[in-house]
């Protein structure tokens, strides 16, 4: 798979790569309990998206494909999103009722996190008009080469059945399961880097 189309997003770009990643997530059932309504979804997202990911953007971390239809914002060992700033941010937009519960899961993903050095993969998503021609496997294939080349783990959380075939078939394996109050489940997934340096390609995905 053609990885030359994905390409570093910085400056003007970070815009456009959050934007897709709005409308990838649109249907999340993670992002939608978060936000369920339709109009605070689209108000409030792409603040939550710069505030959980926008460091990958700082750290020349942040990819997209070719005309912006899918964006990944990686985060290299020993950098994790703004805590104090994530949690100001929901509790502010977020329903009162959800809240308890919300901050349960991001406690959860937080434990699941490797204690040594690790690159994590917060979002990462594909224009749904888009989706199934390969670019989630792209974006992907890119990044898992430099954790294979640094032989560091990868992790992520799944939160959808969808992108957890996705990822494990980039080989991804579940450890977990993390779920509070009304949430949907959310599958946190560890990689292991492959001596080898070659990562799943050809399948349909994103």
């Amino acid at each position: 798979m053609n990885t030359e189309l994905i390409h570093t997003a910085l400056g003007f770009k970070q815009g456009a790569s959050i934007a897709v990643i709005v409308k990838a997530f649109r249907d999340d059932p993670a992002a939608r309990w978060m936000y369920p309504d339709p109009a605070d979804y689209f108000r409030n997202f792409p603040e939550f998206v710069r505030i959980f990911g926008g460091k990958a953007f700082d750290c020349g971390t942040a990819d997209h494909t070719d005309h912006f239809y899918g964006a990944a914002l990686w985060l290299p060992p020993a950098t994790q999103p703004d805590e104090d700033s994530l949690s100001v941010f929901l509790q502010s937009t977020v329903a009162p009722s959800n809240q308890a519960a919300m901050f349960s899961v991001f406690e959860q993903m937080g434990a699941f996190h490797p204690a040594g050095p690790h690159w994590y993969l917060p979002l990462i998503g594909v224009d749904p008009a888009q989706q199934g021609k390969g670019l989630g496997s792209m974006l992907l294939e890119r990044a898992l080469r430099r954790c294979d080349r640094d032989r560091l783990p990868a992790y992520l959380e799944a939160t959808s059945p969808r992108n957890l075939a996705l990822y494990g078939r980039h080989g991804f394996k579940s450890i977990g399961k993390i779920q509070a109050g009304s949430s949907p489940d959310i599958v946190p997934m560890l990689r292991e880097p492959r001596r080898d340096q070659t990562v799943a390609s050809g399948v349909r995905d994103l």
